[in-house]
């Protein structure tokens, strides 16, 4: 009998307990030699055309508090504003969210411009588009536009769009909610070396600027893909495969998302929103014709209710189609249009996700500059 408490039965018991202490010791040690796990990723042209909007929300709500809850420090109500998507495959880290990201869209509706969105989509998935007539109406916009004279952006200037944008604000439950078509001004600096605020927004009254996301420490973001100067433009390959192949190496797609689509649609972005050389303009579009799966559409609606022809593609995986946009005279580059093809948590197919259309574009030498005439 064991009365003392000693012997074989409570040694074994014992050395149990350590070893289960033990074990609970190193785990814990290693979770803190483990680095912390990869936050997700925004899509650059999300982060790019979304990223002011939290800014512009906590200066408003700075601006409720300092006037005291009164309808002149207020501005808008937060109740009117578009609601924060919360869905979670698109939340931005806390620390994103600290700074500048807010991962807004607004939805379009039918009546916005004029066009049935189940139409729409249904021509984007094939029924009327072809993709050799794709490749050649590609091809004569990259003719155009190669004779397009364009002059050089100094580095101490800034590129100027204007637009009439809108997207989809998503809901907790995956949902989306309606917005309304509203003009959006963008600078955006050309300064080669680092910056820690690379552009400037003007959008429903106020003025916000674009910050990117970075380490502690780091003297600011280099021009680059997601900083897309002209000065980095001219520097890309003018060889169309070349091109494609720098394009898919620098544009690693979302979780579910096609790697064609993720670089038909950075392709659109850089046409939207920035100012380049001729011919890299051309090397752009003819780099989209090798593109599997971009059809020709005959005739769609911008946003702004202009008719044009289009080319689109569709990411089955994604249930996704993006179109640009074009004068049907003069080729020049309208808009462009992102959807879904399948009834899905997000919306019913037809559902505009993101629109928009270029009003004007040109290039100023300082913030709030507005070109002559605009």
């Amino acid at each position: 009998m064991n009365a003392s408490g000693h012997g074989p039965g409570r040694a074994g018991g014992d050395d149990t307990a350590r070893a289960s202490r033990e074990l609970r010791e190193t785990r814990a040690e290693l979770a803190r030699l483990l680095p912390a796990p990869p936050e997700r990723e925004l899509s650059p042209d999300r982060h790019l055309h979304h990223k002011e909007r939290l800014m512009r929300l906590i200066d408003d709500d700075r601006a409720a508090r300092s006037a005291g809850g009164t309808a002149a420090g207020a501005g808008k109500a937060p109740a009117a504003r578009r609601p924060l998507l919360a869905r979670p495959a698109l939340w931005l880290p806390a620390t994103a969210l600290a700074l500048a990201g807010a991962l807004t869209f607004t939805l379009v509706t039918d009546d916005a411009t004029g066009t049935r969105a189940d139409t729409t989509a249904s021509s984007a998935t094939g029924s009327k588009g072809s993709t050799g007539s794709a490749t050649v109406l590609l091809d004569r916009i990259a003719t155009v536009a190669a004779r397009t004279d364009a002059a050089p952006v100094r580095a101490d200037q800034f590129t100027y769009v204007k637009s009439l944008t809108a997207g989809a604000a998503g809901q907790e439950d995956g949902s989306f909610v309606p917005g309304a078509l509203h003009e959006r001004e963008m600078w955006l600096s050309q300064r080669p070396g680092p910056v820690e605020q690379t552009g400037l927004i003007h959008e429903d009254g106020g003025y916000a600027p674009l910050r990117e996301l970075l380490p502690s420490g780091s003297p600011g973001m280099y021009p680059g893909i997601d900083r897309p100067t002209y000065s980095w433009l001219a520097s890309l390959p003018t060889d169309p495969a070349a091109l494609l192949k720098k394009l898919y190496e620098l544009t690693p797609p979302l979780e579910g998302q096609e790697a064609d689509q993720a670089v038909f649609d950075r392709i659109g972005q850089l046409l939207r929103e920035t100012v380049m050389p001729a011919g890299n303009t051309a090397a752009f579009y003819r780099a989209a014709a090798r593109i599997p799966g971009v059809t020709r559409l005959e005739d769609v609606k911008d946003p702004a209710g202009r008719h044009g022809v289009a080319v689109a593609r569709v990411d089955k995986r994604a249930s996704t189609a993006t179109q640009w946009i074009f004068d049907r005279k003069t080729l020049a580059f309208l808009g462009d249009r992102s959807y879904l093809t399948k009834d899905v948590t997000e919306g019913r197919k037809g559902t505009v996700m993101s629109e928009t259309a270029v009003l004007r574009r040109a290039v100023v030498d300082g913030y709030r500059e507005r070109p002559s005439g605009s």
